[in-house]
């Protein structure tokens, strides 16, 4: 497996407290990783270092082995990488509309595919949306996208068992050939139905406890 990107003796702070201590990720292309972990563990402070929404304060972000860290979260999503957190993730301002016709161009249609209960709230504000509406809206630039890092905080937040099944599904299908994407999960646990090959990341108070395959 090649490495898509990585984390290399990462360091994260917020204030006086240290997130992330020294951790070390490597995310091959075409696989599931999950990066699992209690609240509080570092695996949301991961997803933002890799999507550069947080500044390091020591170690490096490498992608396809070019050093990344100083490239800010826009250019970094420009080139392929796109990041889901798990809170203020669509455009609240925004009809469901605007926000897919934002994020997917031409491609509202795959969209309301991916998630047809979004179908009547197209005219809808996204502010007016419940919890599990506006993670399918957030969720659908991503699994209907073309990025080649998919970056994803709690995918099945606020979500409808049938529902967040689908998802697994979708964000499985990313790693997959052709696409072959590197799709990265935050999660407390790990999800059923992933596919044969996935990798886990255990994390606790900002660094590794255990790795290995889930499947």
């Amino acid at each position: 497996m090649s490495v898509e990107i990585a984390l290399r003796a990462a360091r994260v702070r917020y204030g006086p407290l240290e997130a992330l201590h020294g951790l070390d990720l490597a995310l091959p292309a075409g696989t599931v990783t999950v990066l699992l972990g209690r609240n509080g563990s570092g695996r949301s402070t991961a997803l933002r270092a890799l999507a550069g929404t947080v500044p390091l304060s020591g170690g490096r972000v490498l992608w396809r082995g070019e050093d990344v860290t100083r490239v800010p979260a826009h250019l970094r999503a420009r080139r392929g990488l796109c990041f889901v957190p798990d809170l203020r993730a669509v455009y609240a301002t925004l009809t469901v509309a605007e926000n897919l016709d934002l994020a997917l161009p031409g491609r509202r249609d795959e969209a309301l595919a991916a998630y047809p209960e979004l179908a009547r709230l197209l005219g809808h504000r996204a502010a007016t949306l419940s919890g599990g509406e506006r993670r399918m809206l957030a969720l659908a630039r991503a699994v209907c996208g073309t990025a080649r890092v998919v970056l994803v905080d709690e995918p099945s937040l606020g979500l409808s068992a049938s529902v967040a099944s689908r998802t697994y599904g979708l964000l499985a299908a990313l790693a997959a050939p052709p696409a072959g994407a590197a799709v990265v999960l935050a999660e407390q646990r790990v999800p059923a139905g992933l596919p044969a090959g996935s990798l886990g990341y255990e994390l606790r108070r900002g660094a590794l406890a255990s790795c290995g395959e889930l499947v």
